[in-house]
Order: C-alpha cells, then sequence, then structure tokens
C-alpha cells in the first residue's frame, strides 16, 4: 500500500507592521528630527528634480491641503512594493512582496537608507497578489487613515 502525503501550503499570507511607533521614533533623534524639515529648506538647483519635494505633483499637494503643509515636520512618505520568486527558477513555485514605506521629509541620501525605509506589509505565497494588492493593504490604510485624522 502507497501512501501518499501532501503538504498543506497556506495560499496568501500577509503580515503587518504598524508604521506608527517607527514614525515616533523619528523623532527621538534629534537628529533625524531636524533633518524631518530639510524638504522645506532646500531649493531646486539649476531646475532638475533631485527629490520629489521638486515635484509639481508635491507643490500641488501643499495647495490642497495647506493646513498640513504648513507644518514641515508633518510626514510624507512614499511607499513601494516589488514581488520577487525566493527560491528563484529551482524549487517550489512561491513568492514574497514586500510593501516599505518611506519617509520623504529626510534628503535624498537618508530616505534611502535602509534603516530609514519601514518593511510596513510582507505577502507571501504560491502565487504574486497581482491586481489584489489593495486587500493587503487594507491595515496599513486604516493605519495611515487613523494618523491623518490626527493631524486634521
Amino acid at each position: 500500500m502507497t501512501v501518499t502525503l501532501k503538504l498543506k501550503v497556506s495560499y496568501k499570507k500577509m503580515h503587518y507592521f504598524p508604521i506608527t511607533p517607527r514614525l515616533q521614533r523619528l523623532y527621538a533623534s534629534t537628529a533625524i528630527a531636524n533633518e524631518m524639515r530639510w524638504h522645506s529648506e532646500h531649493h531646486m538647483e539649476d531646475s532638475k528634480m533631485c527629490h520629489p519635494s521638486d515635484a509639481p505633483a508635491w507643490k500641488h499637494f501643499d495647495e490642497c491641503f495647506p493646513d498640513f503643509s504648513s507644518e514641515v515636520q508633518n510626514v510624507r512618505l512614499g511607499l513601494f512594493a516589488d514581488g520577487f520568486q525566493p527560491f528563484g527558477q529551482s524549487g517550489q513555485q512561491y513568492s514574497l512582496w514586500p510593501v516599505v514605506v518611506t519617509p520623504y521629509n529626510l534628503p535624498p541620501d537618508l530616505c534611502m537608507k535602509e534603516e530609514l525605509m519601514f518593511l510596513t506589509v510582507l505577502v507571501s505565497g504560491p502565487t504574486n497578489p497581482k491586481g489584489k494588492i489593495d486587500v493587503f493593504l487594507q491595515s496599513l490604510i486604516a493605519e495611515l487613515k487613523s494618523l491623518w485624522g490626527r493631524i486634521l
């Protein structure tokens, strides 16, 4: 008699790491807290964009939300996600999708430092989330809405 064992693999799994405590820690360091004003104090040189604060979209946001933009230490965040297969082409089909948030208040050399990029969501499973990533971002969106509500 032959017995075959099947491994039970979860379809999709999401890990959420709250961002609020990490944002609060930015202001616990006086050096980083002072740098959080950089976006409002620097000036674009040679009409070349070197930071998101130089972009027309940033200025449009400032016009749409003057109460928010009047306090230069309010945190402006960038979000990015990109998936990969940790086992490559060999082995089991598996996908990891990290979602990272970084504060854009900081100068370019700091906002891209690893310790200032915050892993907030990690989606894992046998396939990538593709068009359903919004489902996995709901916890982050709820936390960001809560933070936004505290400001306004």
